[in-house]
C-alpha cells in the first residue's frame, strides 16, 4: 500500500492544536497508566429520562459471572432494542462507565437499552477473557431472563478501539456458534488485526497519539500466552476469510490512524461478502480523535454520522 507521507503536514488544523499541547502514549508500565487514568476520569453522568446502573449478572461455563453498566429508559417497556457497547482501551485500560455521556444520550433519544460490559483488562485477562464476557452478555441480553424489556431480535453490538475489535469478533463468535442474533455491528476505528501487514500499521509513530508502538503493546496484551502463528479469527477478526453471514456494519477511521488500513480492508471485504456496509475515513484525523478534540469540526461530523446509524437502527 502506499506510503502514508509526512503525519504533522496531514493533520486537521484543529486537531495538530490540541496535539502540540498532548503529552506522549507510554504504555510500557500498564499499571501505572491505569492509575493515571483513573485520577483524571470525569464523575458518573445522569441524564433527565436515563437511569444508570452497575450490575453484576450470572453466566454460563467457566465464566462465573459478567459485570456492565446498564442505561435504560426510566419507564419500564417491552420490546424494545438494545446495544450492547463494548468500551476502548487498547485491551488494557479503561472502563465501562468512560461512554456514559454517549451512551446516556442515545437512550435518552431513541428509547433503547444500552450495556456497557465491563470487561476483564489483557495482560492479566488476555484472550478469551473480554470475549467471553461480551458473548455472556450477549447471551443474557438476548434471553428471556433479562428483566430489561429486550427485543431479542434488534440487538446491535459496537465498540471503539480494542472494543471495536472485540465487538467484531463477538458477530463472528455467534455466527459461527448460532448464537444470539445481531441486529448490526458498529466499529470504531477497531482493532482488527495484530500481523501489521498494512502501510498505516507502521507509518504513524507519533507518541502523542495511538501509535504502532502503543498498539503492539496492546495486541501483545491481549494474545498473552497466543501462538502468533494461530491467532482465532475471533481474536484478530481482520484475519477472517470468510466473512458472509454478518450482520450490517458501519464502520469509520480516522485517515491517520495507525488502524486506518484494516478498517478500510475490513469494510471491503464485508461488501465482497455480500454484508451491507457503510464506511468513513476522517480527513486528518487520529486515532481517538473524536474523543480527544469532540468540538473539532471532524469529530462532529463522525458524531453525527455515527448517531443516524444508532438512530436508524435503535429507535424504539
Amino acid at each position: 500500500m502506499p506510503s502514508h507521507g509526512n503525519f504533522l503536514d496531514r493533520l486537521d488544523p484543529e486537531i495538530a492544536t490540541a496535539v502540540a499541547t498532548m503529552g506522549d502514549i507510554d504504555l510500557s508500565d500498564i499499571p501505572a497508566t491505569r492509575t493515571a487514568m483513573s485520577q483524571t476520569m470525569p464523575p458518573s453522568q445522569s441524564t433527565p429520562g436515563v437511569r444508570s446502573t452497575d450490575r453484576v449478572f450470572p453466566a454460563s461455563g467457566a465464566r462465573a459471572e459478567f459485570a456492565a453498566r446498564i442505561h435504560r429508559p426510566d419507564t419500564d417497556s417491552h420490546g424494545i432494542p438494545a446495544l450492547l457497547w463494548v468500551h476502548g482501551g487498547g485491551h488494557v485500560v479503561g472502563h465501562a462507565g468512560q461512554d456514559d455521556v454517549t451512551l446516556q444520550a442515545l437512550v435518552a433519544r431513541t428509547g433503547c437499552v444500552a450495556v456497557a460490559v465491563e470487561w476483564r483488562k489483557s495482560p492479566e485477562n488476555p484472550y478469551p477473557d473480554s470475549l467471553d464476557d461480551c458473548y455472556a452478555a450477549l447471551q443474557w441480553m438476548a434471553s428471556p431472563d433479562n428483566d430489561l424489556g429486550i427485543d431479542p431480535h434488534r440487538i446491535m453490538v459496537a465498540g471503539v478501539s480494542s472494543g471495536g475489535g472485540v465487538a467484531a469478533g463477538l458477530a463472528l463468535l455467534a455466527r459461527d456458534r448460532g448464537g444470539p442474533t445481531i441486529h448490526a455491528q458498529m466499529l470504531l476505528y477497531p482493532m482488527l488485526d495484530d500481523r501489521e501487514l498494512t502501510a498505516s500499521s507502521t507509518s504513524f509513530v507519533d507518541q502523542r497519539v495511538w501509535n504502532a508502538t502503543s498498539n503492539r503493546i496492546g495486541w501483545d496484551a491481549y494474545l498473552t500466552g497466543i501462538d502468533r502463528a494461530e491467532v482465532p479469527v475471533y481474536a484478530a477478526p481482520g484475519r477472517t476469510i470468510d466473512l458472509a453471514g454478518l450482520p450490517p456494519t458501519w464502520i469509520a477511521a480516522g485517515e491517520l490512524d495507525p488502524l486506518v488500513d484494516e478498517s478500510v480492508d475490513y469494510a471491503q471485504r464485508l461488501m465482497t461478502a455480500g454484508v451491507s456496509t457503510e464506511l468513513h475515513v476522517y480527513p486528518g484525523a487520529v486515532h481517538g480523535f473524536d474523543a480527544l478534540i469532540p468540538d473539532a469540526a471532524v469529530s462532529v461530523r463522525l458524531k453525527a454520522a455515527r448517531d443516524a446509524a444508532f438512530d436508524r437502527w435503535l429507535s424504539a
